[in-house]
């Protein structure tokens, strides 16, 4: 019986270190990169130097609406009251009555006669 749980023992053993030896950590040849982060400075940490990069911060471009406009009235829509009205990128432009010109949307046309209904 003690050869046998000698066996059992080596064999143990054995599959342990194999286990053990393919679980080591080996350094990579490849640099290793660790990023600090700023608002706009980004450190990059190499095997024995530091870099600082630099981002470039792409502003989006501001669109330029304008607050008057000329629209043909067969392209612009009738309201329920009557009133013409055009619709340019998510801004309502309304048809004035004294020049026939679209304007961007104020409160001021609230209380404006040029912007009321024409009877």
């Amino acid at each position: 019986m003690r050869p046998h749980l000698y066996r059992i023992l080596v064999n143990v053993f054995a599959t342990l270190v194999i286990a053990s030896c393919s679980k080591k950590i080996q350094p990579s040849q490849t640099v290793m990169q660790s990023e600090m982060k700023s608002d706009t400075v980004v450190m990059i940490k190499k095997m024995d130097s530091v870099v600082t990069v630099k981002r470039v911060v792409k502003r989006k471009p501001t669109e330029s609406i304008p607050k008057v406009m000329v629209v043909n009235d067969k392209y612009a829509k009738k309201s329920v009251d009557g009133r013409f009205y055009y619709d340019l990128q998510g801004h309502r432009y309304w048809r004035s009555n004294k020049d026939g010109k679209y304007y961007l949307f104020n409160k001021s046309m609230l209380t404006d006669e040029a912007f009321k209904k024409s009877n």
